[in-house]
């Protein structure tokens, strides 16, 4: 065993015996600690203690401090103070090297209450921190977490890429986690519960894959990273799995093609589950797009060409091809060509005529005339189309897409006196998702409709001084999920983001 991976397990040893010492955070997180906000609600204090924390990097440190000049409303402000840092804080649950190659750096992110990496989860939580991130050696860098990210999903997708939470790698010591939901699962191809935490086919699984790679490359601009372990095989993987989804249900002489990817759960939820023998509603062929079995939720697609995942997954394949140059000039031409046959297939089946609203995209589409029209919380989402850099958000088609989002015209949009936005089948009507509010912000040039929204933000925590998952729209009290790192980070970059172009708006008060 190499020296260097001794002295990390050495070191991860350690780590783990100061963290048994330390609150659990799912705990901790629903309880109010002092100081309280100096402002109208009274916001907790959730950091947890200096020692406690699971990764400290002095930039978010500066930064905090840095917006506490900036942001004006104390709840706000404390708000900020809380999530920005939570995944830092509570879910980089594993650092080191790899047992194979002492140089591949590692690192185990968990979604927060759940001690399993989701591809997708892992991806934004560490893109709630692409402002702060530059070139750096020094393992205790942001970087060195970026690269430890990408090296265990290339690790994560070359095993299984079908499936979308995976479990600690045995470098770290950690025990696999159960995941009981996934006890009657019946998945093709099958998969390793030691290996793999759950096995939902989500094409915005890969495709987070893909974006992470590219965060980090358009901050550092290091390829030649890319090409020392295991990225260009993971890459080559992500396109053989999504050139395979391309086939359709039939073939041309009527027969039914072999679906690559399978799953049926046994549940008393439509949506944990795919119909027909888990191939799921029937697809037309020939149309550009991908597959997807399940949405960022976790739920069941109804259609399978699922039209956010398609543009996250068009969007950073097609940015990938840039680092790939570098590498394989070949590969590098196959990713552009597939990201453009699927923007195509966007343009041309992903959008529908609204009796209303005219020209808008399509959550969900099966290629036979048939589409879904909604949105739901998760990213990728329609609303989020320019977050993942597929278009602008001034483009006309996603401006009336937007205006279908925020309506009553989407059967997910959840409105009443708490706040209003986007939920989705995941928790069921009546709770709106504070992660589209936020979605909502970071689409929007509209100064009203900024400070309406952090007003919701502010007061729908419960006191909590977190982001819930959900908050039913008629009573703060109720929510999901105490402890949901992805939309914590997804807040602070919202934030972040607001200090560069809207500076004044962070002047407002809530009292």
């Amino acid at each position: 065993m190499p020296l260097l991976f001794l002295l990390f397990a050495c070191l991860s040893g350690i780590f783990q015996t100061a963290s048994a010492q330390c609150p659990d955070y799912s705990s901790y997180s629903m309880a109010t600690h002092e100081p309280l906000s100096a402002g109208k609600y009274q916001l907790s204090y959730q950091r947890p203690t200096a020692e406690c924390r699971k990764f400290n990097l002095s930039d978010v440190e500066v930064t905090i401090q840095e917006m506490k000049e900036v942001v004006k409303d104390p709840d706000l402000f404390r708000l900020f103070e809380n999530a920005f840092p939570n995944t830092l804080d509570t879910t980089v649950t594993w650092k080191g090297y790899s047992s194979n190659d002492s140089a591949e750096e590692l690192t185990f992110i968990t979604t927060g209450d759940i001690v399993a990496m989701w591809l997708r989860d892992s991806a934004n939580q560490m893109r709630s921190y692409k402002s702060l991130l530059k070139a750096s050696d020094s393992p205790d860098s942001l970087a060195s977490l970026f690269r430890g990210a990408i090296n265990l999903q290339a690790r994560y997708i070359l095993r299984n890429p079908y499936c979308n939470a995976f479990q600690a790698p045995t470098e770290s010591g950690l025990p696999p986690e159960n995941n009981g939901y996934a006890d009657t699962d019946q998945v093709k191809p099958p998969f390793n519960t030691s290996f793999v935490f759950e096995c939902k086919y989500e094409l915005d699984s890969i495709s987070a894959f893909l974006q992470l790679s590219f965060d980090y490359y358009d901050k550092t601009q290091d390829a030649d990273f890319f090409g020392k372990f295991q990225w260009i095989n993971a890459v080559q993987t992500v396109l053989d799995t999504a050139e395979d989804l391309l086939i359709g249900t039939y073939a041309d002489d009527g027969s039914v093609n072999e679906s690559p990817y399978t799953f049926q759960r046994q549940s008393t939820s439509a949506t944990e589950t795919l119909t027909n023998s888990g191939a799921g509603n029937p697809v037309k062929g020939g149309t550009g797009l991908v597959r997807s079995a399940f949405r960022p939720s976790d739920d069941s697609t109804i259609y399978q060409l699922f039209i956010p995942a398609n543009m996250q997954f068009s969007s950073y394949l097609g940015r990938c091809a840039e680092i790939m140059q570098a590498h394989d000039a070949e590969l590098a031409q196959r990713m552009s060509d597939f990201a453009s046959s699927v923007r195509d297939g966007i343009e041309t089946y992903g959008k529908v005529q609204h009796a209303v609203l005219g020209e808008i995209y399509a959550y969900e589409v099966d290629g036979f005339g048939s589409s879904n029209l909604m949105d739901d919380a998760n990213v990728p989402s329609l609303l989020s189309a320019p977050i993942l850099d597929y278009l602008d958000a001034a483009d006309e088609t996603y401006q009336n897409t937007r205006k279908f989002v925020l309506s009553t015209w989407n059967p997910y949009y959840m409105h009443g006196p708490v706040l209003n936005g986007t939920g989705g089948p995941h928790v069921g009507p009546g709770k709106a998702w504070p992660m589209s509010i936020i979605t909502s912000l970071l689409t929007s040039d509209d100064d009203s409709e900024i400070v309406a929204g952090l007003q919701m933000l502010v007061s729908s925590t419960d006191g909590l001084g977190l982001i819930h998952e959900s908050v039913d729209t008629f009573d703060a009290s109720q929510w999901t999920r105490e402890w949901f790192s992805w939309a914590n980070g997804l807040f602070g970059e919202m934030l972040l983001g607001l200090k560069d172009r809207k500076p004044y708006l962070l002047a407002t008060s809530f009292q």
